[in-house]
């Protein structure tokens, strides 16, 4: 697990991640080597599993923090990707203050939180459990994802709650919520995003910002953004693929 990432986000450093999508150790050591400081490791959508979480943590975990996006905010989904070795957890979709209490208390151990105690890979398989149980609460990064118009209604007791490091923002999941899917620069999709950040700002809690181009997050990143997303591992190979193909046609 690298260090002080927690206390890094909290500090508003910048800090540049990507999504990988691909349960793929080698794509995840790519972009490790391309110097981002984290990856964001998706298990909500595609066909990543836990096995491909561990698999890509025990690559790259060492190199760059691996956050985790669970699929939904079980407290199943969350034990199992913290014992493999992840850095922290992104919850999708929490719109109220009760789920985040939850989601806090399931990546806690007592007596913060009711996190499971098992044996696994964050443990060192035994060898290292009194190690990793004493750090782990002090060192896990705990993401919510504020991507709904219920998440922006309730933003106030979402981040009331002790434990949550930062809100991530899906804009177009937010879109979508107020029934204008995929049109991120409406005006009220913006105002309902600079309403997050804002009050988030005021309370001192990180937030972060994915978009599929550089351009699109440096925007936020100067409204005060500091978990940054850029890009997605797909992209790339598609886009990298079909600029090959266009220039060998001289198109």
């Amino acid at each position: 697990m690298v260090k002080n990432f927690r206390n890094r986000l909290r500090s508003g450093e910048t800090l540049v991640g990507t999504m990988l999508t691909l349960p793929s150790a080698a794509v995840a050591e790519i972009l490790a080597d391309a110097g981002f400081d984290w990856l964001f490791v998706d298990c909500e959508h595609g066909s990543m599993d836990v096995k491909s979480v561990q698999e890509i943590v025990q690559a790259v975990g060492h190199r760059v923090a691996c956050l985790v996006r669970v699929p939904e905010s079980s407290e199943g989904d969350i034990k199992r990707i913290l014992d493999v070795g992840a850095q922290g957890i992104i919850v999708p979709q929490v719109n109220t203050a009760l789920q985040a209490a939850d989601i806090v208390r399931y990546s806690r151990y007592a007596p913060q939180g009711c996190r499971g105690v098992g044996i696994g890979r964050a443990q060192g398989y035994g060898a290292r459990f009194a190690d990793y149980v004493a750090t782990a609460n002090d060192e896990v990064v705990v993401v919510v994802q504020a991507e709904h118009r219920d998440a922006v209604t309730n933003i106030q007791q979402i981040t009331a709650v002790p434990g949550i490091d930062c809100v991530l923002l899906g804009p177009y999941d937010l879109s979508a919520s107020f029934n204008r899917m995929g049109q991120i620069h409406d005006p009220v999709v913006v105002q309902a995003i600079e309403h997050v950040i804002h009050h988030c700002r005021s309370v001192n809690i990180p937030t972060g910002y994915f978009g599929v181009t550089a351009e699109a997050v440096q925007e936020y990143e100067r409204r005060g953004c500091g978990l940054l997303v850029a890009g997605v591992d797909v992209a790339y190979l598609s886009g990298g693929a079909n600029r090959m193909i266009r220039t060998m046609r001289g198109q």
